[in-house]
């Protein structure tokens, strides 16, 4: 048994991944997970890609560094593909010292066996901003089909790969001027000469592997259409640097090292990496990627190691989809399109609702459109009015009537039978990545249980036919248990909660129609709930238009925008000469000094607020209380004749206060608003935690929350 090598395609780490993108990941998880149940040894590889002009254009626009903007971008897709349960072996990323060293090696090979040629060019160059433009941030028109947003490397519409000297009125997607060419040299990857080395491993590899069908068609167009020397330079400075005199100070085009990451992923999870990646004798590669991918990993990458004449594990299985297009258009990183990974979570609705539909609907052979109503219509009717309804009808029954415990009975030879003859089915359908089918299979398998439940009447045959009824119910959790077993892969933390309901604690595929291990029975709880018409109305309205422009809807986006809130310290308390209830106090915000005035005194001692942080409205206007200055307000919760002040202790001075998910917004910083202003969004306090909107107030990395009041209002 071979193991197997399981990757997906690396995203780009500049964008939040959309549901289209999320297809690859979660059916390598899939595939993974059966895997692992299957008993074969599994490494499952993933990262983010971070090198190339997006990052470093993206992280120039604004104002930090492309390490800064890759470290954020990290931390978003990592918690996305945490939430989704994706269970990587290994989750990385390609700006890495490994990285750079397997890069540099491989192009260092292809160079020595003549696979390198050197070429000067023309090249667009902006005079504006002073560079030369990777292809990428060349705009124009497609000369192929028309589409008037083409990118000078390969057009989003038709797919097709372009030069960006081959756009219409090409534009620099920096500034919007019409760029120049210009000389430059570059280095190339000679894939003609490549060619024979590629078609005889292709020839076997694509049947072998059994690719997906537009695999292999993209794949042949490609090299009946004529391969092409291919650029593998970049003048950039985020990026591999090129190990070539004459070329230092250029870095390689992220497509020749991006795929590479998958080789520089697990040499940082192991140091027994070649063990998997030069081992094709007893690993099999498995690559699941979207179609516009395709060529990058079945022409470029493999040329690229076959040119090394190093004995590498290439490409066993292409497991490569279609488009998933949203009800309203394309989904689109770029355009900020669709709902996105991070939108899913704020639904409230579980990650295995969306893990479910995604596979049920997995563009495997054309294009799918993403609609509500039909989300709604497939988790009602298929999670919950199939899988949900059986499960719960049987372990409820065998609480009612046989107090927990699975009654004795013999198996029923005909329905499993035709149990055996859905499993295999299942299994042949995982063995070849085909999601989509195996899942409707495993519902198909959950709607025979449903209907020989109905069949068997057990709610009559209990007090009629006693015997009768505990051979049904027998059969029929053993079935649940299956299904438990066969969701496992798709929808891991609903089979989880299965699995628990049934007192199992571990299983594997071998575990499918065995008997004698189900003995008490926890009581049900309902794995679902319904999704109702308003909620996915309501949704649908939130996440039309593009991610920018619902973004900037939010009530938590226009508190960013209005108001500067900051930690600040304490530093001297006194009693206001004039006001009984008044403390004055004087604070330090990080970088100055400044008087405040605030009503605590019914409700603190100045020992009790001096040397502790608050929270500053650090915009507010100037006022005069009873003749003494206030530069500023501190936040306290209220409820009833009670009031708690928001402390930051944790924090220093200076550090922003803001909404979940804003700390890393750049905005222009808000000026000075008036009290009526910071009052028209109200903050509020929901089980002890201060809430902007919909979103937790957080510092220094740590929500703001209250220890007396567990619910009130903000001020």
């Amino acid at each position: 048994m071979k193991k197997r090598l399981i990757t997906s395609a690396l995203p780009y780490v500049n964008n939040i991944p959309h549901l289209g993108n999320l297809i690859q990941v979660l059916s390598a998880d899939v595939f993974a997970r059966f895997s692992r149940l299957k008993g074969y040894e599994t490494l499952y590889i993933c990262g983010t890609d971070e090198y190339g002009t997006a990052t470093e254009t993206k992280a120039l626009e604004e104002g930090i560094t492309p390490k800064e903007l890759c470290d954020r971008y990290y931390k978003i897709h990592t918690d996305i593909y945490k939430w989704f349960n994706i269970s990587f072996d290994r989750w990385g990323r390609t700006s890495t010292p490994k990285h750079t060293e397997i890069t540099q090696h491989i192009f260092l090979k292809l160079d020595e066996n003549g696979y390198i040629n050197e070429k000067t060019i023309e090249q667009l160059y902006c005079k504006k901003c002073d560079r030369f433009l990777a292809d990428r941030y060349v705009h124009g028109t497609c000369p192929s089909c028309g589409y008037d947003s083409a990118r000078g490397d390969q057009c989003e519409s038709c797919g097709k790969l372009l030069d960006p000297t081959e756009l219409i009125e090409p534009k620099c997607g920096i500034c919007g001027e019409t760029p120049r060419l210009k000389e430059t040299k570059h280095l190339y990857l000679n894939l003609p000469a490549i060619l024979p080395k590629l078609k005889a491993w292709m020839k076997e590899a694509s049947v072998k592997g059994f690719w997906a069908r537009n695999a292999i068609q993209m794949t042949e167009s490609w090299i009946r259409d004529g391969l092409k020397e291919r650029c593998i330079t970049r003048d950039l400075k985020w990026g591999i640097p090129v190990p070539k005199d004459g070329y230092r100070d250029k870095v390689f085009y992220v497509w020749f090292d991006a795929c590479i990451g998958y080789i520089s992923i697990t040499a940082n999870h192991t140091d027994r990496w070649e063990e998997w990646w030069k081992n094709p004798e007893e690993v099999e590669l498995f690559q699941f990627i979207g179609k516009d991918n395709i060529p990058f990993h079945t022409v470029i990458f493999p040329s690229s190691l076959l040119g090394t004449g190093e004995n590498w594990t290439t490409l066993h299985h292409m497991s490569s989809t279609e488009y998933l297009n949203y009800e309203s258009g394309k989904f689109s990183k770029s355009k900020g399109v669709g709902v996105f990974g991070n939108d899913a979570k704020e639904t409230g609705i579980p990650a295995d609702a969306w893990r479910f539909y995604i596979f049920y609907n997995r563009p495997e052979k054309s294009d799918v459109t993403f609609i509500w109503n039909d989300f709604r219509e497939k988790v009602n009717g298929e999670l919950i009015g199939n899988l949900s309804n059986f499960v719960n009808r049987t372990l409820s029954f065998i609480h009612k009537f046989f107090n927990g415990v699975v009654p004795e009975g013999e198996k029923n030879e005909e329905l499993w039978r035709d149990v055996e003859r859905y499993e295999n089915r299942i299994t042949e359908h995982l063995e070849r990545a085909e999601i989509r089918d195996a899942l409707r299979d495993v519902f198909a398998l959950s709607s025979l249980g449903n209907k020989t439940f109905q069949d068997g009447e057990p709610w009559k045959t209990v007090q009629t036919n006693p015997k009768k009824a505990r051979k049904l119910i027998y059969n029929l959790v053993y079935l649940v248990r299956d299904l438990a077993i066969l969701a496992e892969p798709f929808i891991p933390e609903t089979s989880g909660r299965i699995a628990g309901f049934l007192n199992i604690h571990d299983f594997t595929w071998e575990d499918l129609r065995t008997f004698g291990n189900l003995h008490k029975i926890e009581t049900p709880a309902l794995l679902f709930e319904l999704l109702e018409e308003d909620l996915i109305n309501e949704l649908r309205e939130r996440f039309s238009g593009s991610q920018k422009e619902r973004e900037e809807s939010r009530i938590e986006w226009e508190f960013v925008k209005t108001v500067d809130l900051v930690a600040a310290k304490i530093t001297e308390v006194k009693k206001h000469p004039k006001a009984d209830k008044l403390y004055i106090e004087m604070i330090d915000t990080g970088c100055e000094k400044r008087q405040i005035v605030s009503g605590l005194v019914p409700y603190y001692s100045e020992e009790e607020l001096a040397g502790r942080n608050i929270i500053l409205v650090r915009n507010l206007k100037p006022a005069r209380l009873r003749g003494e200055e206030s530069r500023g307000m501190l936040l306290a919760a209220e409820q009833g004749d009670k009031v708690e002040v928001l402390f930051a202790d944790h924090a220093k001075p200076g550090d922003k206060v803001c909404p979940e998910g804003y700390e890393d917004k750049s905005v222009t910083p808000p000026g000075e608003i008036d009290i009526e202003k910071f009052f028209q969004i109200p903050m509020m306090v929901k089980d002890n935690v201060v809430f902007v909107g919909e979103r937790a107030l957080v510092c220094a990395g740590e929500r703001i929350t209250t220890e007396k009041i567990a619910n009130g209002k903000v001020g």
